[in-house]
């Protein structure tokens, strides 16, 4: 497997186990109702510190988690301890004296990312799903370092979220207009929750001939690969013979047979002289896309920002969190 390489490294490689165990303390004042650590937790702090305290009572339970790290723009102000690899960080100024920030930058983030998704990684269910959101100035490297501690066979999927609500036009390459987020659990086999079907996705069913099982559309009759034992010919009963498509038949000539039989599969007077119904019945939920374009459905940054006003209306815009995320993203 491909391994992406790091200033500092070797120092946190292993740097969440040498983390040291911090008491969760309850604060009932800042707490409602009764005050424990079962329920819902807001927890103030280095987050390093905060998964380590999680690990004793959730090591291997939580189900889902997503994360919103820094997206290291070079604008943001995020704190990183120089401590951890302090012995590399003057070696490598030593030897590159040019553009030292900015070749930092990269590295630094990582060394901060690294221990944080180990224990991640530990407190995340086997059936449980990791997701992160992302833009594309450290989308390449988090997504190798996401293969190293998972494995690149858990990983789940990249989504494309239209994060944007109009674009830049005054950049001087490309708008950026989306978010990546990276998808990834433990279960090599695991399956998403199917989406609820809404009447667009119905719209091109119908029932031309009344047929008690309802609405249907004409489906694929064609193997999806070439087969040459699924090519065949069928005989029409007005008497002609149908070639069977490109790739063969989708079935055999004797399942084939009995979706006639059924009525699934019908003759007609067309130029094709054959067709199947796929009916509604049938279809089960949807898919989620790994496309997020409609702003309406999944919100974007400007409706994050204002739902944040709204609750902490005594805040100054400037010194609230950059960049949330709205709280239409929870449908998803």
């Amino acid at each position: 497997m491909t391994e992406l390489t790091f200033k500092g490294k070797e120092f946190v490689y292993n740097h969440h186990l040498s983390v040291p165990f911090r008491p969760l303390v309850p604060h009932s004042d800042k707490g409602i109702g009764e005050v424990d650590l079962t329920g819902n937790l807001i927890i103030q702090g280095d987050n390093l510190h905060a998964l380590k305290g999680l690990l004793p009572r959730y090591a291997g339970e939580v189900d889902c988690i997503f994360i919103d790290p820094p997206y290291n723009t070079g604008n943001e102000g995020w704190a990183y301890n120089d401590n951890v690899n302090a012995p590399m960080i003057k070696e490598w100024l030593a030897a590159n004296p040019i553009g030292i920030e900015d070749g930092l930058r990269h590295d630094k983030w990582c060394a901060m990312m690294w221990p944080r998704l180990r224990l991640l990684y530990d407190l995340l269910a086997e059936d449980g799903t990791l997701f992160v959101s992302i833009d594309d100035n450290e989308t390449h490297r988090l997504r190798c370092m996401l293969d190293e501690v998972f494995g690149s066979d858990l990983f789940v999927g990249e989504i494309i979220w239209r994060s944007a609500d109009s674009s830049n036009h005054d950049s001087k390459r490309f708008s950026v207009d989306h978010n990546t987020i990276y998808a990834y659990s433990k279960n090599p086999e695991w399956l998403s929750e199917r989406l609820e079907r809404e009447e667009a996705h119905n719209q091109h069913y119908s029932n031309p001939d009344n047929d008690p099982k309802g609405p249907w559309f004409p489906g694929n009759l064609s193997s999806p690969n070439p087969r040459d034992n699924l090519r065949y010919t069928i005989d029409h009963p007005n008497g002609r013979v149908l070639e069977s498509p490109p790739n063969g038949w989708r079935w055999s000539r004797q399942v084939l047979s009995t979706k006639i039989a059924s009525g699934e599969i019908i003759f007609t007077d067309t130029e094709r002289g054959i067709l199947r119904k796929t009916y509604l019945q049938d279809q089960g939920g949807l898919a989620p896309s790994t496309l997020w374009a409609n702003i309406e459905e999944t919100g974007h940054n400007r409706n994050a920002k204002y739902e944040l006003k709204r609750i902490f209306p005594e805040v100054d815009t400037s010194d609230l969190f950059p960049t949330p995320k709205p709280s239409k993203y929870k449908r998803f």
